[in-house]
């Protein structure tokens, strides 16, 4: 349900309480306000779940740029360290 509609819904049911009788009213309007709160509360513990996903996502995204930036540096240093016993190999032969 999208929240202008259970905002509507919620004001409506808001208004046929107040048309009860006195006696009746008072635990409806507490439990309707109850709903709000809840709904309220609801809403902030998604936006915070949104957040922490989005915090979650980039903070993966940063470690897979690292994994790979560290394969590239590994790739290299091995390259590096080939050449290198390569040619203490080939100066050894002289």
């Amino acid at each position: 349900m999208k929240e202008q509609d259970f905002q509507g819904k919620l004001d409506d049911l808001l208004k046929q309480i107040d048309t009860l009788p006195e006696g009746e009213r008072e635990r409806l309007q507490q439990l309707a306000d109850e709903t709000k709160e809840r709904h309220i509360r609801m809403r902030n513990t998604v936006s915070q779940l949104q957040e922490s996903l989005d915090y979650l996502r980039l903070s993966v995204k940063y470690l897979v740029f690292d994994l790979e930036a560290t394969r590239r540096e590994n790739q290299y240093l091995r390259k590096m360290i080939r050449h290198a016993s390569d040619g203490e190999l080939n100066e050894g032969a002289d």
